[in-house]
């Protein structure tokens, strides 16, 4: 928001050095982005009488001019200006002058002339749109005077960044008021007089001319109007134009610039409607129809078409809707030149529906940015009668009898029982309570003194952020001075305490995939709807219970996800639509579940891990080699290592439990009868869904599982004495045989024999050779005694039984 200077001093004495005024705003709360002083341009021009104007003696447009300019000596300046004469005051710039435009003034020879300087045009100064002639400026001045000291023009405008919490600072009288309080001594500030003198009275009342109904008094509390009769539509004084736009805004017309005045003058917006268009001579405040109507249209005064829900407020006449509440007004009720009676609005709006409604129909008025923070409830009178008196003055026109005021739903004060000792401890300061009443009542909270020492704080209307003790101390320490607090540091305990254990286990595995040259992912909470339905997944799945955002950002955030899954595919296409062909991604977080109306969802955290692409670049000694579910088992088992969990097996999934895993390629992993997860391959059905273009291995990891799997103490074994000996065992088999289950019988088998130290799979042929349906499988046992040297005597009679024991489990046959 813009502040200009000079319009603050209207309220409130100000001799404090701008930056000083910036610096104080910003340690109050309102930080001040920017300081810009106005009409710097005007530096080298001053204000110059026309002594002598005499016709040009080589062109018949343009007149020699004899102006003093307080110099002692007659400045020559050739015009062109139809209405220069002799005597008028005028903008004089002189040679060295930059006017807008990067416009440089310098001695020159016009048609053979000299000319020191140039008379100028209001708009060439940009202080009006007037280009028809010099500045003709009326009254009494001293030649030489700077233009801006003669006019009043010097003005400095401060850029304010509000937070939403102080919409009461949206107007020029909450910011002078917010500067009282740091001026020594406290100013308080001086409001404008609204009362009406009887010249201005009409003797009409507007009680016979309109009424006013509201059908919803909770989103309209109080709508208060006035009537003007006989006004005059024509441009704004240069005073008003000039105060407009100091703060940015346009002029348009006197009673439209008059309504923005008010609004920037005391943060309540208003609106002016051209009474004979006001059907029936009636205003209903109502919504726009019924749940279940049709959505209407309606054309605002920036001529644009919206489409109106039902629920939202608007302002109606007897016939049609004129303007939506609290946004925008209607074009069918616009104040034109012709308009010479003026109903004007001064209401009280619900926030809440206000904010929706400015949201769904797109249009971001200053109105509305008012409105949705939440205005005076009490302010609305004031800003009416402030804004009738302008017109009257200022269209020539005269006030109706009597205002209307319908106010169904009373505004209830606020009263806060502030404690001095919770305050201090809170802010860890000294206050009396003296002093804090003194500091309150500076930006006019009402306070009184009990008599058990406690303050009873009146917050004024227009502070609708303040409702409890908490926001009474943030008033105090933002007053007070949040850099005059004094520092301290909490106790700190010199016994530390140990990190929970899923922050352990989350700092363990994001090291663990980090290693495997994984990067994290961080995804949204929120997915697509049709989320569950892309990744084939059937409605009695737990999965499809989503929970529906009721005012999602966009249609890909409409719910929250029950699956880790549709994040890390997307960001996979993301990045493989800009070539990013080989990528790793895991990430941790959470899923939910709805567990129906009235009820926090089920929250559940998990572990995802994507891979896709190749394992190395082609090189000039190595080819691509695309990544497969092997290399996604493997991270997964690397990860259970590094985490110290044995005994972890994998087993065929059916296509129900992961639809979006390709059949054949999809596997759970187990451990004791629990279940730790999945892992498999993406289908390519639901991979074309999410827009990827290649193969895809995916793995989710349910944590609450991995936590119970992890062992709470790790033993440590000393370093073996004596060293180890392994044979190798090669088997044919059925491919239907699984390799986990030759695995696990080996295991078994391991434990009954103290020698057997470790066994893998470390080969595995496929071939014609040895037949269509079966398959090579190659197993290497290493031995080990903790007590001696083992010898091929000592092994051999237990690898000949282990041998013995999977030909006969799993009907296996000897190569050759």
């Amino acid at each position: 928001m813009k502040v200009s200077l000079s319009w603050l001093r209207e309220y409130i004495p100000i001799d404090l050095d701008p930056q000083e005024i910036s610096d104080r705003l910003t340690m109050a709360g309102l930080e001040v982005d920017g300081v810009e002083s106005l009409y710097d341009y005007l530096d080298n021009v001053v204000v110059g009488q026309v002594v002598q104007a005499n016709q040009h003696p080589n062109a018949e447009t343009l007149t020699c001019c004899g102006v003093d300019i307080g110099t002692g000596e007659l400045s020559p300046i050739v015009c062109g200006a139809p209405n220069v004469r002799e005597g008028m005051y005028v903008a004089c710039a002189l040679p060295g002058a930059v006017l807008p435009g990067d416009f440089k003034i310098k001695k020159s020879k016009l048609r053979g002339e000299p000319s020191h300087g140039m008379l100028c045009s209001a708009a060439e100064l940009m202080l009006a749109d007037d280009a028809s002639g010099i500045m003709d400026l009326e009254g009494e001045f001293v030649a030489g005077t700077p233009l801006k000291s003669a006019l009043k023009l010097a003005d400095v405008v401060f850029e304010i960044d509000l937070t939403p919490n102080r919409p009461d600072c949206l107007s020029l009288i909450g910011v002078a008021r917010e500067i009282g309080a740091f001026t020594e001594p406290r100013n308080k500030v001086t409001l404008p007089d609204v009362t009406f003198s009887e010249a201005l009275m009409d003797s009409r009342n507007i009680h016979d001319f309109v009424s006013v109904e509201i059908e919803d008094p909770e989103l309209c509390p109080r709508y208060t109007a006035g009537m003007l009769f006989d006004v005059k539509v024509e441009p704004s004084p240069l005073w008003l134009k000039q105060r407009l736009e100091a703060v940015g805004l346009s002029s348009i017309n006197n009673v439209v610039d008059i309504t923005n005045f008010v609004m920037m003058e005391t943060g309540q917006p208003l609106h002016a409607f051209d009474y004979d268009n006001i059907a029936q001579s009636k205003i209903i405040v109502r919504t726009a129809g019924k749940p279940g109507d049709a959505r209407l249209e309606f054309t605002t005064l920036d001529s644009k078409t919206h489409k109106l829900d039902p629920e939202m407020l608007m302002i109606c006449d007897g016939d049609k809707p004129v303007g939506i509440a609290g946004v925008m007004g209607g074009e069918n009720s616009e104040i034109t030149d012709a308009t010479t009676r003026v109903l004007v609005e001064s209401a009280y709006f619900n926030p809440v529906s206000i904010r929706r409604t400015a949201k769904r129909t797109g249009i971001g008025s200053d109105a509305s940015h008012r409105f949705e923070r939440g205005v005076d409830p009490q302010g609305t009178m004031f800003a009416l009668k402030r804004a009738v008196s302008l017109m009257a003055q200022l269209c020539s026109a005269t006030i109706a009898r009597e205002i209307i005021d319908e106010n169904p739903v009373k505004a209830q004060p606020v009263t806060i029982d502030l404690s001095p000792e919770a305050l201090n401890l809170r802010l860890g300061t000294s206050f009396s309570a003296d002093e804090m009443a003194q500091i309150l009542a500076s930006v006019e909270f009402g306070v009184d003194k009990k008599e058990d020492g406690c303050l009873q704080v009146h917050v004024p209307s227009f502070r609708v952020d303040v409702a409890r003790p908490e926001d009474l101390s943030e008033e105090v320490a933002r007053l007070w001075g949040y850099n005059k607090i004094e520092t301290s540091y909490p106790l700190v305990r010199a016994k530390g305490q140990p990190l929970a254990a899923r922050l352990v286990l989350r700092g363990k595995i994001r090291r663990a995939m980090t290693g495997f040259g994984f990067c994290e992912a961080i995804n949204y909470n929120f997915i697509r709807k049709d989320a569950c339905e892309r990744m084939g997944i059937d409605e009695s799945d737990k999965r499809t219970r989503m929970v529906e955002i009721l005012n999602p950002i966009s249609d890909q955030m409409a719910v929250l996800r029950t699956s880790i899954v549709p994040g890390l595919l997307e960001a996979m296409a993301r990045n493989t639509a800009k070539q990013v062909d080989t990528l790793q991604l895991f990430e941790i977080g959470k899923i939910f579940y709805d567990k129906g109306p009235g009820e926090q969802p089920e929250e559940v955290e998990v572990i995802g891990g994507l891979i896709t692409g190749y394992r190395w670049d082609q090189t000039w000694y190595s080819k691509k080699e695309a990544v497969d579910f092997f290399d996604l088992k493997g991270v997964v088992q690397g990860l259970m290592d590094s985490l110290q969990i044995s005994g972890v097996i994998y087993e065929k999934i059916d296509a129900h439990t992961c639809p979006y895993f390709q059949p054949g390629y999809g596997a759970r992993v187990m451990r004791d009868g629990l279940i730790l997860g999945t892992l498999g391959k993406i289908a390519s059905d639901v991979g074309a869904a999410f827009g990827l273009r290649q193969d895809a291995y995916l793995f989710d990891i349910d944590m609450n599982s991995l936590e119970k799997s992890v062992p709470q103490a790790i033993q440590a074994v000393g370093l073996p004495k004596f060293p180890s000996i392994s044979r190798d065992m090669t088997f044919i088999v059925s491919k239907r045989v699984e390799v986990g289950a030759m695995m696990d019988a080996i295991s078994a088998f391991a434990q009954q024999q103290a020698l057997i130290e470790d066994y893998f799979l470390f080969d595995v042929f496929e071939g014609r050779s040895i037949g269509e349906d079966k398959k090579s499988l190659s197993f290497r046992i290493v031995y080990r005694s903790v007590s001696k040297t083992l010898t091929e005597k000592n092994i051999k009679k237990i690898h000949d039984q282990l041998s013995q024991k999977l030909i006969n489990d799993f009907n296996a046959g000897l190569p050759g």
